[in-house]
């Protein structure tokens, strides 16, 4: 999975900085594939969450990636689907406390996805 080696270096430790770069290395198709999609979107999140729970990720730490992922999305691509247009909403008249805070809402909403 390169765009994790890219953000969690060897060691565990994250850089989010470094989420723009892996965003943008992730292959047409497969962003079309992902964002096409919310159920897709958030089925691709809880994979990536349950990768970030594996190497010992809390969830403040998933949350810091989750916002830098949505500021990527938010000023980078085009919603494609209801739920992309009402989250980037949400996000552009957030602050960045309640972005924050989404971006922890976001995390338990995929963590929960297939808890059923």
């Amino acid at each position: 999975m390169a765009e994790h080696n890219h953000v969690v270096n060897k060691d565990g430790e994250i850089d989010p900085n470094k989420v723009d770069d892996a965003i943008s290395k992730i292959d047409t198709d497969e962003r079309e594939r992902i964002l096409g999609d919310f159920e897709q979107f958030k089925g691709y999140l809880n994979k990536r969450i349950k990768m970030a729970e594996s190497i010992g990720m809390g969830e403040e730490q998933m949350a810091i990636i989750a916002q830098k992922v949505a500021d990527y999305l938010a000023s980078h691509e085009e919603p494609r689907n209801h739920e992309e247009l009402l989250l980037q909403e949400l996000w552009k008249v957030g602050t960045a406390e309640e972005r924050h805070m989404l971006a922890h809402m976001l995390v338990r909403l995929a963590q929960t996805q297939y808890k059923h």
